[in-house]
């Protein structure tokens, strides 16, 4: 802040210097004819430079920020009781501190200096109130898009989580000896869930970590009933990504993938490259067998998708197929710098 602000005066101040200097320019070439040129005064001089620097600063910090918004008509009053006082102050200082008499275009001159400065001033005014306004605009829609990120991750845990519950009691029906290690494991995803989903970026090593457990935690669940393949092809475990980002595209797969299914078979892919991600996750479906959906249901892909248009706008590609009674989704994500 204080750096701006050092900034903003020296600008400002660079600025006036070289427009009070500009009168001195002709100054030695009009030193034998006083009269010609009245910056030979040092006081008009100075009161010119000073009253065009008090109709700048008076206009573009009270006038216009006070008063032009709330009483316009009082505004355009006082700016001209303002511009009338600095001709008459100026008058006096040439009548009586530069010799010879002002000419008709000492009155045309000074009204068009001053005006010259109004509009500056004004011009300035607009521009600034034009930048605090989308200062204001993007600091609103900044707070909006976090609260719905929010909103959107906090999203992810009642639904993961009834996901889980519901793994956990089929599993508890079928095999219940699996229950105490598949606990532990679920006690892992969990811990990942509540701590680290609100991080603004994890490593893709915890990310990938957490879609091994996840899926560990399936093969118990299916056993040999799905067939479930997971490729990870040079993993750049040191890049960032949002945490959680990954995983609804498997549980869908899982979620819709295995229940009417023959012979269902779920293939996960993940590669990396210098600056991308490519994750395909490939499931069967039933076109011939209509799925009862819950009310949750399409929550994690609509969430995502949402999720990707907020953190990485025009830094991915994601494609939704249905062919051959196959459904893949394909994410291409560009990594943050």
């Amino acid at each position: 802040m204080f750096k701006n602000r050092y900034l903003y005066t020296f600008l400002h101040g660079i600025i006036w210097l070289g427009y009070t200097t500009l009168p001195l320019l002709n100054l030695q070439r009009d030193s034998d004819r006083p009269s010609v040129n009245p910056y030979t005064s040092r006081i008009y001089w100075a009161y010119v430079s000073i009253s065009c620097i008090i109709l700048f600063y008076i206009h573009s910090e009270y006038l216009f920020p006070r008063i032009y918004k709330k009483k316009p008509i009082q505004y355009f009053l006082l700016l001209i009781v303002v511009m009338v006082c600095l001709v008459m102050g100026r008058y006096y200082v040439r009548i009586n501190f530069v010799e010879g008499a002002p000419s008709q275009l000492f009155y045309v001159n000074t009204f068009i200096q001053y005006f010259f400065i109004f509009g500056i001033s004004a011009s300035y005014c607009f521009f600034s109130d034009y930048q605090k306004t989308q200062q204001v605009q993007r600091e609103t829609e900044n707070e909006r898009l976090k609260s719905e990120l929010s909103f959107l991750r906090s999203q992810i845990s009642p639904h993961f989580m009834f996901n889980l519950m519901n793994s956990l009691v089929s599993l508890n029906r079928k095999k219940s000896d699996l229950v105490e290690p598949v606990l532990l494991k679920m006690s892992d995803l969990l811990r990942y869930m509540l701590y680290e989903k609100d991080d603004k970026q994890i490593s893709l090593d915890n990310e990938v970590k957490y879609l091994e457990n996840y899926i560990d935690l399936q093969k118990v669940r299916f056993a040999d009933y799905v067939e479930i393949n997971f490729f990870v092809n040079k993993p750049l475990l040191s890049k960032n990504i949002e945490p959680m980002l990954l995983i609804p595209f498997v549980e869908n797969a899982f979620k819709h993938g295995v229940g009417l299914v023959e012979k269902p078979i779920i293939k996960i892919e993940l590669e990396t490259t210098k600056n991308q991600l490519h994750f395909k996750v490939t499931n069967k479906f039933s076109s011939d067998k209509q799925e009862v959906k819950d009310g949750a249901s399409g929550i994690g892909l609509a969430n995502v998708k949402r999720r990707l248009e907020l953190l990485y706008p025009n830094q991915y590609v994601l494609n939704v197929e249905e062919k051959d009674n196959l459904y893949t989704t394909d994410l291409q994500l560009n990594f943050k710098q």
